[in-house]
Order: structure tokens, then C-alpha cells, then sequence
């Protein structure tokens, strides 16, 4: 290897020594301490002047101080003259962000329906009261000029009551009314910002959780997939593998099983959630052919109803669940438990990055899942101790060290794309 280093952060050292092991190099030296008031400090002993610098981080534990400590010796070894640093995140922290409130309950906005916010249409020869009445008038629906313009002539402006102010001040709208939108902040832009300006030159992950991720970046980005991986594993360890079914536990990760489903010529299946507002229904009277599993959440005008449905054949069948991250496991237990269900026989459960935060080992546990198996892209070494046989683990670390070595050399990475390492 040519003026090659790699060194490790605190996150994942038992995955860099894997690394370096397949690479043939020894690992760098790197003190990382932290001071009384938690602040990181980094030392790199190893020289690193016009070397090629890999700082192996993944995105688990305590992500906020392992990520800051990547980015202290992203900066270090720039300043120390390093010819290039490539930051190696197997999983990467901050790539999955919820676009709606989140609260241990589920999704939701204060318990109402929220509308995107707009100014009344103005309408000529008219009163700033009376154009704000056209927005809850009647003559919305009226399709004639005439009948418009004489409505609003004829309509009372209603007059506002101290009741309805301070409805008004303390937020309590109604179901129909127009609301500001609760807007969660994306902070994709921002930590790519804050490794480019700290000196990176190139980013290597696995199995971005949203691909269109790189697209913040100026700098290149490696998204290898543990697709081929978990092929193997199917094809070798799951007997009678043709005949079994691969599910999605929701929709946002189809196109990954689908890929895997289509690559080995087995057949296909998907979990759909959704969350809709509806105005005080009854559970009872819902269609149970459409409803698989509810969860009913009250408020003061409505009820947020959660509806789970299984689009496909599992009865009689082992299930592939496939996803690429666990972390509090709610999605992938949920998910066996509808497949158990509906006739199921088997259920592995196939995640690229095993986080496991919280509660979820005892959920696991306790759930419908025979056999979650992840990867080292995250620690696992605790977690094999909790779950025991049901967890089994998948090494990662020769298709990063092929990667790196192939970047090293100038030699392209994309055959890793599909066919692995």
C-alpha cells in the first residue's frame, strides 16, 4: 500500500482492526481523551505527513461526541500535512431524520391537522373582512360570478367574540382551520459542511439510509451497499430460499428489497403504514379486511389512526424481513408480528446497521422475529450477549478495506456496488 494510514475513532476500533488486518497494515496510533467538562481531545501519534489518511467512524453510541471527535482528527491530520483524509462512516449519523414531530406515541402535530399556511384571496371591490370570509363562506363551492359576488354581498361579516380570541391566541383551532406547519430542521446540509471544512477530501459509507444524501456533499461520496452480502447469506443459510418471500417493512425501504428479491428470483411483499386524521371514527366500524393493526391516538377534534396493511402471499412461508437500519426496533418487530399473523412460518430479519437503542434487545426478544442478523458497522459484541443465537453477524469489513484500497490505488470501486467483496 502506498503511504497508507488508518486510524480509528472510539466509536467501532473492533471494525478498523478488522480492517486493517485485510488490508495487511498496522493501525495508527490516536489518544482520544476527554477533559472534566467533556471536552475531546485527540492526539495523533503516528505521523501522517503526505500519507493517504482513513479515519474509520461510525455514526453509533454516543453519536454528538463521536462525531465531533472525527471531525477534531479530520482537522488534525490537514493541519498535519496529511496529502489526503477520507472519512470511513459505515453508518453514517444524522442521515435519518423524521420529516414530522416525533414523540413516543408516534407521529403527529399537536394533535391536529396542520395545513400549509396561505393569505386570503383578495377579491376586488371588496373589504379585508369580507375577503376573509370568502375563505369559510359557503360560496366556495359556487361555480357563477354572479352568485359569488352576490353572496358575499348578502352574507353577515361575523363579528369576533373575546371567546373566539382567545381561542385564537391560545392556538386551539379547529379541524378546518389553517394552522402554521411544525417545521423540523434537516441538518443534512450542515454536517456535510462541518467535514468538508474540517479537511475532508473523500466520504465512504454503507447503505446511506436516504441516497439523495450525497447530494449535499461537494466532495466525493462512496454509498456501498450490503446488498451482496446479504444475498449470500440468503442464498447459503436459508433453506429452500426460492420458495421464501422478501418483505419490506414499510415503504420507504421497497426499492432495497425489491433488488435483493429480484436478484435471487424470489417473491415480493410490503408492509404499508399510514397515518390519517379523521374526525371521531369509531375503530369498530372500520374495514378489519384493510385494517390489520390500529393505533388510535385521541386528541380534542380527532383521532390519528395508524393503519398497517400487508400487500402480498406470506401464509405458509418463510419471510425475509430486509431493512437497512434497527434502532429502536419498533418498525421490525411490529412488522414480524404481522407477518406471524397472517400464516408465516419463519421470519428473518436482515438489517444492515444493528443500532439497537433503548429498549429495543428486550423488544427484539420478546417479538415475533426467529432470527435478526446485522453487520459490524456497529458494535455488536454486547448485543450478541443479550440476544444470544438469535442474533447473528455479518463482517463488513472486507468490503470497506477492498474500498480503501482500491481508492488508494486510483482503481475504480463500482464492481463493490454489486457484487461485494
Amino acid at each position: 500500500m502506498r503511504d497508507l494510514i488508518v486510524l480509528s475513532g472510539s466509536s467501532n476500533p473492533q471494525l478498523t482492526a478488522r480492517i486493517c488486518k485485510q488490508l495487511g497494515v498496522p493501525k495508527g496510533e490516536v489518544i482520544s481523551t476527554k477533559f472534566a467538562n467533556g471536552e475531546t481531545s485527540v492526539t495523533v501519534v503516528d505521523s501522517v505527513r503526505e500519507k493517504d489518511v482513513y479515519i474509520v467512524q461510525s455514526g453509533c453510541g454516543h453519536t454528538n461526541d463521536n462525531f465531533f471527535e472525527l471531525l477534531i482528527m479530520i482537522s488534525a491530520c490537514k493541519t498535519a500535512s496529511a496529502k489526503r483524509v477520507t472519512a470511513v462512516l459505515p453508518l453514517f449519523p444524522y442521515s435519518r431524520q423524521p420529516d414530522l414531530p416525533y414523540n413516543k406515541n408516534g407521529y403527529s402535530v399537536n394533535g391536529k391537522r396542520e395545513f400549509d399556511s396561505s393569505p386570503g384571496t383578495p377579491i376586488p371591490n371588496s373589504t379585508a373582512s369580507e375577503s376573509t370570509d370568502y375563505l369559510t363562506s359557503s360560496v366556495v363551492k359556487d361555480t357563477s360570478n354572479d352568485m359569488r359576488k352576490s353572496t358575499l354581498i348578502n352574507q353577515p361579516v361575523p363579528t369576533p367574540t373575546a371567546s373566539s380570541s382567545s381561542s385564537l391566541l391560545n392556538n386551539n383551532n379547529t379541524d378546518d382551520s389553517p394552522t402554521y406547519k411544525e417545521w423540523i430542521a434537516q441538518s443534512g446540509t450542515l454536517v456535510a459542511n462541518l467535514l468538508t471544512t474540517a479537511g475532508a477530501d473523500h466520504i465512504i459509507t454503507m447503505d446511506l439510509h436516504d441516497p439523495q444524501f450525497q447530494g449535499f456533499f461537494d466532495i466525493p461520496v462512496d454509498n456501498l451497499y450490503s446488498k451482496p452480502l446479504l444475498q449470500h447469506y440468503i442464498a447459503n443459510n436459508i433453506p429452500d430460499f426460492q420458495n421464501a418471500v422478501v418483505v419490506s417493512p414499510d415503504s420507504g425501504g421497497a426499492k432495497r428489497a425489491i433488488a435483493v428479491a429480484d436478484q435471487l428470483g424470489m417473491s415480493f411483499a410490503l408492509i404499508h403504514k399510514e397515518r390519517r386524521y379523521r374526525k371521531l371514527i369509531n375503530p369498530t366500524t372500520l374495514d378489519q379486511s384493510l385494517l390489520i393493526s390500529s393505533t388510535i391516538t385521541p386528541s380534542n377534534s380527532n383521532k390519528v389512526i395508524a393503519t398497517t396493511m400487508l400487500v402480498g402471499d406470506v401464509a405458509g412461508k418463510v419471510c425475509v424481513l430486509i431493512d437497512d437500519l434497527v434502532d429502536t426496533s419498533y418498525t421490525i418487530t411490529r412488522a414480524a408480528s404481522l407477518l406471524k399473523d397472517q400464516g408465516a412460518t419463519y421470519v428473518y430479519a436482515l438489517v444492515t446497521h444493528g443500532v439497537f437503542s433503548g429498549d429495543a434487545i428486550n423488544r427484539i426478544n420478546d417479538s415475533a422475529i426467529d432470527k435478526i442478523i446485522t453487520t459490524t458497522s456497529t458494535p455488536q459484541d454486547g448485543h450478541a450477549k443479550q440476544l444470544g443465537t438469535k442474533l447473528e453477524v455479518l463482517d463488513v469489513s472486507r468490503i470497506l478495506a477492498e474500498a480503501i484500497r482500491r481508492i488508494n490505488n486510483g482503481e475504480s470501486v463500482s464492481m463493490l456496488f454489486e457484487h461485494g467483496w
